[in-house]
């Protein structure tokens, strides 16, 4: 599934451009049917632009979720859900790769690959050593706004206090370019990332896919919904409904290589074994955003140039070991325009807008993660259901423990009481529901033991030959750090594996 609707309508300006000159911009900016738009409370998907929108198209159709505790996003899109990515490209630790599953000296050289592949910018700075580690390939980093700068600024006066509570500043690695790359240009600053990806310089993923396309070697099959797999003698046949035809096809290879996202991996696998009730473990960064208010900045005025994606990242790392850190990322506010702050707003739409428009300069977002590890509370499980296009639904349920909780909310108090010394006080903690991070995994988790449903440490699926899985459902313990480097890094060793076996 493609975006036909909105490619080509957001025009190649800045957004202080486009709002003061473009008439037609409500089409692009709340939607031609105000799709952008959301009612009710805060949803997984509520951020997501209109030209962002088409991610989620045939979601509830293709492959249903039913769950009251987990509202998590999955994507059939060309590029999946990478077309929203915030590009945040961050190094696990050892620690945190000991937790998780994946080889640390593999991953080490792995993430340099992906790093010269993609275009990473990033700066060595306090908090380097928590998102960059070791990473040698890295462009020069973003230009921070006016209102983080400011912020930055404030930390560096506070440095030492702030260090010996655990928190550590700095700008995040991000797969976009400050410097040309091949067709990629360089980064714009026109605070359109929510919109456009017109000059290319933030990477996606259908970037990759468009370069593979051009290759005699590889072929391409779009509108497959792979249901199963069955392995034969010396190879693998797959199981596809087409989304077009509504008609069933069977494909052939020789090693099947699974990356349909923890969920749809999960659905594949369960289906291929067809071992009656089987219920998975699921992990999932839980988070919460907290609007503040930076009162170095009220009423000032707004940069015309910037970028809408996360200016700074706060880690917080309280023993200093790098094996339980959560981390913050801060944005200043504006391309998503007031409406979304307005309708959380204790106010009536007008004293609300003239309110939020003084206040604009001044918002900073800041996203808390925590890490995330299984419990017995957290799983998926598919059963049969006849009303659905493949007889199935995948069920959730995701509950943290008494402790779990005080531990984040604790972990949250110390946040906004880190931001209060930089003069950045929180308006209000929101809690957008479990599943709202996007950031999964755990589900077939990495065993040096050949047991059911877990991954061989080079990536195969136990009780196969020839199927290995290349996302996040190996991972058995999520970090709070955005997974995505991590997981391309990953996937690329299990590539390898697949290979060379």
């Amino acid at each position: 599934m493609k975006d036909d609707l909105y490619r080509g309508m957001v025009p190649d300006a800045d957004f202080t451009s486009i709002r003061e000159q473009d008439p037609d911009q409500y089409r692009y900016l709340l939607g031609t049917a105000f799709e952008g738009i959301s009612w009710g409370g805060v949803k997984v998907g509520a951020q997501l632009t209109p030209p962002r929108k088409f991610m989620m198209h045939g979601i509830d159709r293709w492959i249903p979720l039913e769950s009251s505790t987990f509202s998590p996003m999955e994507s059939l899109a060309y590029g999946g859900l990478g077309n929203g990515w915030g590009l945040g490209c961050f190094v696990f630790s050892g620690p945190e790769l000991e937790k998780a599953g994946p080889d640390h000296g593999k991953m080490k050289t792995a993430y340099e690959v992906i790093s010269r592949r993609i275009g990473i910018a990033a700066a060595r700075d306090d908090a380097a050593s928590y998102g960059l580690g070791g990473l040698d390939c890295f462009q020069e980093a973003l230009k921070i706004d006016t209102n983080c700068h400011a912020l930055y600024e404030a930390y560096r006066a506070k440095r030492g206090t702030l260090n010996q509570q655990g928190f550590f500043m700095g700008q995040p690695p991000m797969a976009i370019l400050t410097q040309d790359q091949g067709e990629r240009k360089q980064v714009a600053y026109k605070d359109m990332d929510f919109y456009s990806d017109q000059d290319m310089s933030a990477y996606r993923p259908w970037m990759t896919v468009d370069g593979l396309k051009k290759h005699s070697c590889f072929s391409y099959h779009e509108n497959c919904l792979v249901v199963r797999f069955e392995e034969k003698e010396g190879h693998v046949e797959v199981s596809v409904n087409r989304t077009d035809t509504h008609g069933k096809e069977v494909l052939r290879c020789k090693r099947l290589l699974l990356a349909s996202g923890v969920l749809g991996t999960a659905r594949i696998v369960l289906r291929s074994f067809q071992e009656g009730k089987v219920r998975l473990p699921l992990i999932c960064n839980h988070y919460c955003y907290v609007p503040c208010l930076h009162l170095r900045m009220l009423g000032k005025p707004v940069e015309r140039l910037r970028t809408s994606l996360a200016q700074l990242v706060l880690f917080h790392d309280e023993e200093r070991t790098h094996a339980d850190v959560a981390v913050a990322s801060l944005f200043s506010y504006r391309s998503l325009l007031l409406f979304r702050l307005i309708k959380e707003a204790p106010l009536n739409f007008s004293d609300g807008r003239k309110i939020m428009q003084y206040l604009q300069s001044s918002f900073i977002i800041a996203g808390i993660h925590h890490p995330d590890a299984a419990s017995a509370d957290k799983s998926i499980e598919l059963r049969e259901d006849l009303s659905t296009i493949t007889h199935d639904k995948l069920h959730a349920h995701y509950a943290l423990s008494e402790e779990e909780v005080k531990g984040t909310r604790q972990r949250e108090h110390k946040y906004i009481s880190a931001l209060r010394t930089l003069k950045c006080f929180a308006i209000k903690r929101v809690y957008p529901g479990f599943g709202s991070s996007i950031h999964y995994g755990g589900t077939l988790p990495y065993s040096r033991q050949d047991k059911p449903f877990t991954l061989a440490p080079n990536g195969r699926l136990h009780g196969t030959k020839y199927v290995y899985v290349a996302d996040g459902s190996g991972f058995g313990y999520l970090p709070a750090k955005g997974p995505t480097f991590s997981l391309m890094a990953n996937a690329h060793i299990v590539a390898q594996n697949a290979l060379s076996s």
